[in-house]
């Protein structure tokens, strides 16, 4: 019974400590309910803060080049693999066969990775874009701020396989 009695107690001192976000406040006749995050944010004012360090995307001011994605036979490949863009160029990579395919860099520069992350849409991990499931499916990258220099890029279900190409950034 003992027991019982202090499980409970505790239960409901958990609750109560718990609860604690809304608060009510009377002032002068006036009563907010909830705590300041809870309530709508004054026009124009932006709620979401971008955490320190972090780079904007660019958007393409330049050309857009097209890389195709494909399976041949047993080969799995980036046609062109090896590509030369100016900055502020785009690439498009469309799915062509042997889905699932992706784009993801490695070994990118400490100095241009964050502007190459933010540049890519839709991401599933840090330098790494969505998978592309159907034909004609399209994935765009910027290369807008981007520093020059060559960037290796892989397919993740085919590094294995050899699926890799070159982006040259001039």
């Amino acid at each position: 019974m003992r027991f019982n009695a202090l499980a409970l107690l505790a239960g409901a001192m958990l609750v109560g400590a718990c609860g604690g976000g809304d608060k009510t406040n009377e002032t002068a006749g006036a009563t907010t309910v909830g705590s300041a995050a809870e309530q709508a944010p004054v026009a124009g004012a932006t709620t979401e803060t971008a955490p320190a360090g972090a780079v904007a995307a660019m958007p393409a001011t330049g050309q857009t080049h097209t890389v195709n994605m494909v399976m041949e036979g047993t080969t799995y490949k980036f046609v062109p693999a090896d590509i030369t863009v100016k900055q502020g160029d785009a690439i498009k990579f469309v799915m062509v066969s042997g889905a699932p395919h992706n784009v993801a860099f490695t070994d990118v520069p400490a100095d241009a990775k964050a502007q190459l992350d933010a540049n890519m849409p839709e991401k599933v991990a840090e330098l790494a874009g969505k998978m592309l499931m159907n034909p004609n499916e399209e994935y765009v990258i910027s290369f807008a701020g981007v520093k020059p220099g060559t960037y290796n890029f892989v397919c993740q279900p085919h590094t294995a396989m050899g699926m890799k190409g070159t982006v040259t950034v001039q």
